[in-house]
């Protein structure tokens, strides 16, 4: 087995150079990413077939879980685009709260369907909103994408029916419905957290963004607001996905009061590739006219722009995919279970998995089966102690997010932020929130106890 002190360097130092390489030298982000994870795995005296063995396994299952997902989500994208559908929306969110509470909508809004879906399929799905917004807002575009991916990834992190939180809490056999009220109440923080934050990035970092669009992309887009779509035609190919997603979710948690066949059809239909194609389908009736040539060019468009992004967040499935041949659990479980830091154990071992890895659900579900036989020498073994370790692996699931995150990949590509002001802004949000979240659970259990 590799030393924990040998395994750390080598995490550190591959970090610092997919960071450095992309964000401070340029190199393209994709074959960085690939030349890192190669070295890492023969640096750890891996064979070299094993090492691309690991390579295909995980380029291959990252485009298996979201390939499909990136592609539909970015041709609804491209097609509420077109008819400007995200632009009546934008519009109307406008009339409703004003441009100074646009960060907060955008916030609650995320926070609401982050609840049912997963934050990669919300961000996608709202990804045309948020530039329909930005476009409509000054110096706007950095705080809404850090508004709308923060309030996604808390609820993601926390509360079922997301896998990662779900899959954990079996693990640890803890009641379901009260890990759904308690995750809800503690991701309250953490979105607060991310509101302050993203007005703070936003002001920080938003030149940053300017620097990178080129001037031809700056139009005028009150010259169409006489030609919009209604606003409810409009929400109808994003809010109709929501809620068949959402619909499933509800379903499976309640199976057994439902007919076999009807369980069936919602799960067929609340898959989020079935729900975002039939969302493509309610799109395509927002053009006012039906020209096969302008159809096919829009989706021919929308395959070019989704290659790129499957691109990179397939290589960085590939590097997480490298650094879960290192066996984290084996190398720094024995040291941690020695530490007696009680609720600080659970925390620590799935941000220590989360940073290393990539994948929160990955993350939380590796550090429950870790921390489930040392719940009796934690003091955790109760009722409430497995509820509140489960929480604190929740918080622990946030931190970090970085290059080996598909999420981190879908952010700084659907929002058009390069990959250093990706790290700026979102990466050092993931950081706070899993504070803040473990800050609140520690507070919560202290008056608890």
């Amino acid at each position: 087995m590799l030393s924990p002190l040998f395994v750390s360097i080598l995490l550190v130092i591959s970090i610092l150079l997919i960071i450095l390489l992309s964000s401070k030298y340029k190199f393209n982000t994709f074959f960085v990413l690939l030349i890192v994870s190669i070295l890492v795995g023969l640096i750890a005296n891996f064979s070299g077939e094993d090492v691309i063995k690991s390579l295909k396994t995980g380029f291959g299952h990252t485009l298996e879980k979201i390939g499909l997902l990136i592609i539909l989500g970015t041709t609804l994208g491209v097609i509420l685009d077109r008819t400007k559908a995200t632009l009546s929306i934008a519009n109307y969110i406008l009339q409703k709260t004003g441009e100074k509470s646009a960060g907060l909508a955008i916030t609650l809004i995320g926070f609401i369907i982050g609840l049912p879906i997963f934050c990669d399929s919300g961000f996608i799905v709202l990804s045309g909103l948020l530039h329909s917004l930005s476009k409509k807002v000054r110096n706007s575009h950095v705080f809404f994408t850090v508004c709308l991916a923060g309030a996604l990834y808390a609820v993601h992190c926390l509360v079922p029916p997301h896998p990662g939180i779900t899959a954990a809490a079996g693990q640890l056999n803890v009641e379901l419905g009260q890990t759904m009220l308690l995750g809800t109440l503690l991701a309250i923080p953490s979105t607060v957290v991310v509101y302050f934050w993203a007005k703070f990035a936003g002001k920080k970092y938003n030149n940053l963004y300017e620097e990178q669009i080129e001037t031809t992309d700056s139009i005028d887009y009150q010259l169409f607001e006489g030609s919009l779509p209604n606003p409810l035609h409009a929400f109808l190919p994003i809010l109709f996905p929501i809620f068949l997603i959402s619909l499933k979710s509800l379903v499976l948690l309640n199976a057994t009061i439902f007919p076999e066949k009807m369980v069936s059809i919602i799960k067929f239909l609340g898959e989020p590739i079935t729900a975002l194609f039939i969302g493509i389908l309610l799109a395509l009736s927002l053009f006012k006219t039906f020209q096969k040539s302008e159809i096919n060019h829009l989706l021919e468009s929308a395959i070019e722009k989704s290659g790129p992004i499957l691109a990179i967040i397939a290589v960085g499935g590939v590097f997480g995919e490298i650094i879960k041949m290192l066996d984290l659990g084996k190398v720094y479980g024995e040291i941690i279970s020695e530490l007696h830091l009680g609720i600080f154990i659970p925390f620590i071992l799935t941000a220590i998995f989360k940073t290393a890895q990539g994948s929160s659900t990955v993350a939380i579900i590796s550090s429950a089966s870790i921390i489930l036989p040392l719940l009796p020498s934690l003091g955790l073994d109760s009722e409430w102690g497995k509820q509140i370790t489960l929480m604190a692996m929740g918080a622990g699931s946030m931190m970090v997010s970085h290059a080996n995150d598909a999420y981190f990949w879908v952010v700084s590509r659907f929002a058009n932020i390069g990959t250093e002001l990706t790290l700026k802004s979102y990466t050092i949000m993931t950081i706070l929130m899993g504070l803040a979240t473990f800050i609140s659970i520690c507070i919560l259990h202290y008056f608890h106890g």
